[in-house]
């Protein structure tokens, strides 16, 4: 197995976005009076925000429409983020290692290309990738595998040549599916989840392992 580009998910694996959507679904609820459940809330990770919101809605009879939730949520998001937006342990580290074995590396998100850039652009990541997938550009979510078979059609690769990084359920099953290495690497919202079809589940980005797996083997 010769890996020749990496794909990166974003919330949760990139940055801790996950920590504070947790709160804005809670805090969503909570003014509605109703509570997340572990249910609503394996359903609503990794997927795009309108059939995130749209579970939510579903769920709990919500009389709001997804733009209204969508609308409210992302004030909240950008509200709570405020000094507490930060990068997930090994970001860096992996982003230097895989730089310097010279392979393309790219961001296939849920989330929208104006989200992308208001989370990613203040930490001056962007331009170190040589490609960017967001919500906008597929017709079908995870777990559905399109924006990573996309994501390898762009990077002129198959898809057994890519590894994908993800944390969460919905994301490894969109990689495996499209035939990926998918590389989970959890956090404390998503180390519950089923990750039997991933390749490798991994402590951190930088954890010894997946360096080994984009390092070159002769």
């Amino acid at each position: 197995m010769s890996i020749r580009a990496v794909v990166f998910d974003l919330d949760g694996l990139m940055f801790n976005t996950e920590l504070i959507y947790d709160q804005v679904g809670d805090e969503l609820l909570r003014r509605r009076g109703k509570i997340m459940t572990p249910d609503l809330k394996l359903l609503m990770i990794g997927r795009r925000a309108q059939e995130s919101l749209g579970f939510m809605i579903e769920m709990h009879s919500l009389k709001d429409t997804v733009d209204e939730l969508l609308e409210e949520s992302h004030a909240l998001f950008f509200e709570t983020a405020t000094d507490r937006l930060a990068p997930m342990p090994g970001l860096h580290e992996l982003l230097e290692f895989i730089e310097s074995h010279k392979l393309p590396k790219g961001v296939a998100t849920s989330s929208s290309h104006g989200y992308v850039q208001r989370v990613v652009g203040p930490f001056g990541l962007l331009p170190r990738f040589d490609m960017i997938l967001a919500s906008e550009d597929v017709t079908q979510g995870k777990p559905h595998p399109e924006i990573y078979l996309k994501a390898a059609h762009k990077l002129g690769i198959a898809p057994s040549e890519m590894m994908v990084l993800e944390d969460s359920q919905n994301g490894i099953n969109a990689a495996a599916a499209a035939g990926a290495v998918a590389v989970a690497v959890p956090h404390q919202h998503t180390a519950h989840h089923d990750f039997s079809r991933a390749t490798l589940v991994a402590n951190r980005l930088n954890d010894p392992r997946v360096l080994q797996l984009i390092k070159p083997h002769k």
